[in-house]
């Protein structure tokens, strides 16, 4: 209830507009993109109390040391080694089939540095736990925020991605200029060829 209403004052006050948005009824992985402002993830907590989606999201380790530690975890995180990505979707697979996981955020354009591509992640723990994708998205233009359709990856990692560029084609994030191209390294293989972390 307190998160709620946490939600309903911060939404009444923000310049920020949450688009029409439905809480999935089933697990599902959602992309947070484009994700160029550590803004995004206020915005993120925002979305599900509003929603009253039982959220949880990956971060880098160095999130959850010291006094972060506790607050972190009670707001839903998930700390991640990065220096062993493999391992990553390996733990979060067996968390979600042992149903800890309803709603995992996942930010596959990584840490808003210098790169061209995403992170194939998300692909993978979708891949292999039949988790639908919802796509979340933050967009400077209409300064609004919210969640998308859902999909069902095929396999096919370049048709699956070209239906989420075009989901994404007009989304700016909070800071346009650290936008990235929805493409991982990975498309042009045949359907449910390896993807790599």
């Amino acid at each position: 209830m307190l998160r709620r209403l946490i939600a309903g004052v911060f939404w009444a006050i923000s310049p920020w507009k949450l688009a029409p948005s439905h809480a999935p009824d089933r697990p599902t992985l959602i992309v947070g993109a484009p994700h160029t402002s550590n803004w995004d993830f206020v915005l993120m907590l925002a979305i599900a109390w509003r929603l009253r989606i039982r959220l949880r999201w990956l971060g880098k380790h160095s999130l959850f040391t010291s006094w972060k530690g506790p607050l972190m975890r009670a707001l839903g995180g998930i700390p991640v080694d990065r220096t062993a990505p493999s391992k990553v979707v390996e733990d979060v697979v067996a968390q979600v089939h042992a149903g800890k996981v309803f709603g995992l955020v996942i930010t596959p354009d990584g840490t808003r540095g210098d790169h061209t591509h995403w992170k194939s992640g998300f692909y993978r723990i979708s891949r292999a736990t039949g988790l639908p994708v919802t796509l979340g998205y933050v967009d400077r233009t209409t300064m609004t925020c919210g969640l998308g359709p859902r999909i069902d990856l095929s396999g096919d990692v370049h048709a699956d991605m070209e239906r989420i560029r075009t989901f994404y084609a007009d989304k700016a994030g909070y800071s346009p200029a650290q936008r990235v191209e929805p493409r991982l390294r990975e498309e042009g293989g045949a359907p449910d060829a390896p993807v790599a972390g």
